[in-house]
């Protein structure tokens, strides 16, 4: 039952902090069954949770309506190829299975158009969440266009005060000029927040169909190109790019997003890096994966940094930066969002040598 407690606790509270909570057993023993149960059978999403042999361990009324399975619910340890036999379900939870990451799917079942999100747990057991993709496409539209009416109202205001600072500028005098610098340095702090929220609620609101299209993306070509970009900001500090890569190394990939990603790894390996620093950049291709590996010669990263620096807004400690420029806090948990809709991941640790390392996961073809 514990294990049980552990999945549905996932279900309960979101699948990252159910899988810190489980790591750590904290509280499990005071939440019961029943109330958990009781909390999906709520649930405006339909939950379906399987065993390591696909068995039903858990499906609440929602799910049996979309999975058009009335009553399933009783049939406790029915496997699942018994109660709905998708082929395309099956796969999708095997491939969270073995790749330990979340797997999405759209499918067709009967008159049914469903979108699916596989959660792996621990001892193989899964949990999938269903929802009507008719419904799920709208409410995304809806909330993509109030991000985007926001976003137009917050752009136009912040480039008529731009001019203005510019203005302001071609006639300030000494006592004025240090505080007309600052208002033109955090204008265009605002204005980069604005771009990096648009661009990150886009991403959270893609659905899997959107981002399949795509083109091969010549890897090393990629990363060269965005250090060109990145080449003025490197060289105020004489910091240099070495690069390692298997030649060819090609991934499917929408090419804007996969440009934005190794852009902000480059830029935040920038930032972190000594004067006079090396940002250490490796491909390599393996069993249809491609890992991009981004290694700075910084102070390396915090407890603090390792658990939360993907999360929004979030930013380490500002004396760990050797570059005077201050980011939106939002460029990591962008990469992390392009990884994973391109199915995909990002992850960091220290290296033993010294300074951080960024690895994007990505695979090959999707």
């Amino acid at each position: 039952m514990g294990l049980l407690l552990a999945v549905l606790l996932g279900l309960a509270l979101g699948w990252g902090l159910a899988r810190r909570f489980s790591r750590r057993r904290l509280f499990l023993e005071g939440l019961s069954a029943r109330q958990l149960h009781g909390w999906i059978g709520g649930a405006p999403e339909g939950w379906l949770i399987l065993d390591g042999s696909d068995r039903i361990q858990l499906i609440n009324p929602r799910a049996e309506r979309l999975m058009e399975v009335a009553g399933a619910g009783l049939l406790r340890q029915e496997p699942l190829v018994q109660v709905c036999p998708s082929p395309e379900l099956l796969a999708v939870i095997r491939d969270a299975r073995q790749r330990q990451r979340p797997q999405r799917l759209e499918w067709q079942l009967g008159n049914q158009q469903l979108a699916a999100l596989a959660l792996p747990g621990e001892g193989g057991w899964v949990a999938v969440l269903l929802q009507n993709r008719r419904s799920l496409e709208a409410q995304l539209e809806q909330q993509e266009r109030w991000v985007s009416d926001v976003a137009h109202e917050l752009k136009t205001p912040l480039t008529a005060l731009l001019l203005v600072g510019d203005s302001l500028a071609a006639h300030a005098n000494d006592a004025t000029a240090v505080l007309v610098e600052r208002l033109q340095r955090e204008l265009l702090r605002l204005q980069r927040l604005v771009g990096d929220l648009t661009e990150l609620s886009r991403l959270e609101n893609t659905l899997p169909e959107a981002v399949r299209r795509q083109s091969p993306v010549d890897l090393p070509a990629l990363v060269q190109q965005v250090w060109a970009g990145l080449r003025p900001l490197a060289e105020r500090r004489a910091v240099r790019l070495a690069m390692e890569a298997d030649a060819p190394l090609a991934v499917q990939a929408d090419g804007s997003r996969l440009h934005r990603a190794v852009l902000n790894l480059l830029d935040n390996a920038i930032r972190y890096s000594p004067d006079g620093g090396t940002v250490r950049v490796a491909m390599e291709a393996s069993a249809g994966w491609c890992l991009l590996t981004v290694r700075d010669e910084g102070p390396g990263l915090s407890e603090d940094d390792l658990a939360h620096m993907f999360e929004r807004f979030y930013r380490g400690d500002p004396s760990r930066g050797r570059s005077d420029r201050s980011g939106s806090g939002l460029g990591l948990a962008i990469v992390q969002q392009i990884a994973v809709t391109h199915g995909g991941r990002v992850q960091a640790a220290n290296h033993p040598q010294g300074g951080a390392v960024l690895e994007l996961l990505l695979p090959m073809e999707v």
